[in-house]
């Protein structure tokens, strides 16, 4: 079997990969992507992963190309292997040999006011309301609403610690007055079903001891869309999307923005301008200034 598949019997070198990413405190689901592709070039090679040549990592980029791999796929195997050959064989020669492929952003998906309000009143149960009212009220990715604990919540500084955002980063969320007051009803009910400890997690999953599932959230989110009649393509991050979407249109600097949604670079924080739509409204044309085609004043031609 190849070295880095096989779950139940963890090889040196899978465990050194596993070391290196904790190590950097990877996120669990982080951890499971760049296993599974580095996993993907072991099967592409035959052997192990750690055997492979610059010429190999080139055939494998054109054959998962060819192979119909979506760009954005394609991009994240190169950030695991490029991980891999830098951090756990020491071969920064090979993870040069590893292209990221360019490709167009699409838009993403953001809710108005009104769709939120109705997406978080179509919730079954209190539990998924402040769970989804969290990824919204505070901007968090669906991975880190799942990772969340009780004792991350701050209320004498009204902020929520993410103890592992993405890249394993540190940061303080925003707790807002009335997302504060949903907490404190969902623990009162959480305590009274018996699924909530002082030092467990905020929204626990099927079992206690875990938490619940990012996939789970998704499904909470797709179904209360349905419910509120959204027609559009919802999911987790969509919630994120509106959270930076309707700050930056409420004239939030863009710079307080991007520390709250824990970007690492201002650009990407920046693209959420091309879908803040009130922000566009509020600006005022030269062409409007000129004063040139005052109502009334063109003759029909």
């Amino acid at each position: 079997m190849h070295d880095l598949l096989p779950a139940s019997a963890v090889s040196p070198l899978r465990q050194r990969l596993i070391d290196d990413m904790s190590l950097r405190r990877f996120s669990h689901e982080t951890q499971r992507n760049y296993i599974r592709d580095v996993g993907r070039l072991a099967t592409f090679l035959g052997r192990r992963p750690d055997t492979a040549t610059a010429q190999d990592l080139r055939r494998f980029q054109v054959e998962q190309r060819e192979a119909g791999v979506p760009v954005p796929t394609l991009n994240a195997i190169v950030s695991a292997l490029r991980f891999f050959f830098t951090h756990t064989l020491d071969r920064p020669d090979l993870a040069r040999q590893l292209v990221r492929l360019a490709y167009p952003r699409t838009l993403p998906v953001v809710l108005s006011r009104d769709e939120v309000t109705r997406l978080l009143d179509a919730t079954t149960c209190l539990k998924h309301q402040a769970a989804l009212s969290v990824a919204y009220g505070a901007g968090l990715r669906v991975a880190e609403v799942a990772a969340l604990k009780v004792i991350d919540i701050d209320s004498a500084r009204m902020l929520i610690r993410v103890e592992r955002g993405k890249g394993g980063r540190y940061r303080n969320a925003l707790l807002p007055a009335d997302l504060l007051t949903l907490l404190r009803q969902w623990w009162k009910v959480g305590r009274q079903q018996g699924v909530m400890q002082r030092d467990g997690w905020l929204f626990p999953g099927q079992h206690p001891m875990k938490p619940i599932s990012t996939r789970h959230l998704h499904r909470i989110v797709v179904e209360a869309a349905r419910a509120a009649d959204i027609a559009k393509r919802v999911g987790p991050h969509t919630l994120r999307h509106s959270f930076a979407t309707h700050l930056l249109e409420d004239g939030i600097d863009i710079r307080v923005i991007q520390v709250l949604l824990g970007h690492a670079k201002l650009e990407n924080t920046a693209f959420y301008t091309k879908v803040a739509t009130r922000t566009v409204r509020t600006v005022t044309s030269p062409l409007d200034k000129l004063g040139l085609f005052k109502t009334g004043e063109i003759a029909p031609g």
